[in-house]
């Protein structure tokens, strides 16, 4: 495990250590998942929460030209 120093403000410093706590994660967890997402492309999502847990697979069938056409009409 390497180590890294950041410089951040003391007032997200704050929050995120609240965050953390409420959600039972260490600050460096939070920080490796962000980095990690973000290093593989993908949306960064921190923890795992009872609603990102209730929406899993929900659009597993969705039809995506269908939803892109719903939008096309929709913002003319």
């Amino acid at each position: 495990m390497a180590k890294l120093t950041l410089s951040v403000d003391g007032r997200v410093v704050s929050r995120a250590k609240q965050y953390a706590k409420r959600r039972g994660v260490s600050i460096s967890k939070m920080v490796e998942d962000y980095l990690a997402g973000v290093v593989e492309g993908a949306s960064p999502v921190v923890g795992d929460t009872p609603i990102l847990r209730s929406l899993l697979g929900v659009l597993k069938n969705a039809d995506i030209e269908e939803y892109r056409e719903h939008l096309t009409t929709k913002y003319r």
